[in-house]
């Protein structure tokens, strides 16, 4: 059964504040659709590489993310081409980016 979904405005702020309570340093790279628009997701190692997540539906019909960039950190310019190439197709994207040197990104969903 699938879950109910936040209009993506919503989602987006919130997660923003939350990470501004967990300590962690997150802002708005794209503004996308304010109601369906997909939210991708970079985790910024600062130096130490980054990842790009994107929410998929997982199998049981929550929400879980999956790592778009594989399963390990990748070079900053790779997720930078990654995120162009998917804007470029779909300009309803939000782009929210998190800095932390040890990937913490306040996701309560599962990562796969």
């Amino acid at each position: 059964m699938l879950q109910p979904r936040l209009k993506a405005e919503l989602w987006v702020k919130a997660h923003i504040r939350r990470c501004q309570v967990a300590g962690l340093d997150a802002f708005l790279r794209h503004r996308g659709d304010r109601d369906a628009g997909t939210v991708l997701l970079k985790i910024n190692g600062l130096g130490r590489g980054s990842m790009l997540l994107e929410p998929i539906i997982a199998m049981d019909g929550g929400r879980a993310w999956m790592k778009s960039s594989g399963p390990r950190p990748a070079d900053d310019a790779l997720i930078e081409g990654m995120i162009e190439k998917r804007l470029q197709r779909d300009s309803d994207l939000w782009v929210l980016e998190i800095e932390d040197p040890k990937d913490r990104h306040e996701l309560d969903d599962p990562i796969l």
